[in-house]
């Protein structure tokens, strides 16, 4: 009998798709510096809580009491955000729609 030969080829994946009340987020990059164009060090980074929602879940995308959309940027609290193994730079997150505290709207987003 002759052995089946197991491929060594990682599969790659072409999307995820977040499940229930969740959305996909790319997380903005962590200021380096201020406002006002202080240079900070890595230690006093400013953690970054803000990022833009790359995919929402069928669930949300058909609940009228959630205004989540594909691209919008969000706040969101990182304590429950899981973050995905899917790129080098791995600043996707999968956000419990409960954890997103805000969206940003300009005025003809209304």
């Amino acid at each position: 009998m002759a052995g089946k030969k197991k491929s060594t080829k990682k599969a790659k994946f072409e999307y995820v798709e977040p499940i229930g009340l969740r959305v996909l987020v790319r997380k903005d990059e962590p200021k380096k510096e201020t406002k006002g164009g202080i240079a900070l060090p890595d230690s006093a980074e400013i953690p970054t809580i803000t990022g833009r929602i790359v995919t929402i879940s069928a669930a949300i995308e058909h609940d009228e009491d959630l205004p989540l959309r594909q691209y919008d940027k969000v706040l969101f609290h990182p304590g429950n955000a899981i973050p995905v193994d899917f790129e080098s730079d791995n600043h996707l997150f999968v956000v419990p729609a409960e954890d997103i505290v805000a969206v940003f709207r300009r005025e003809e987003d209304r």
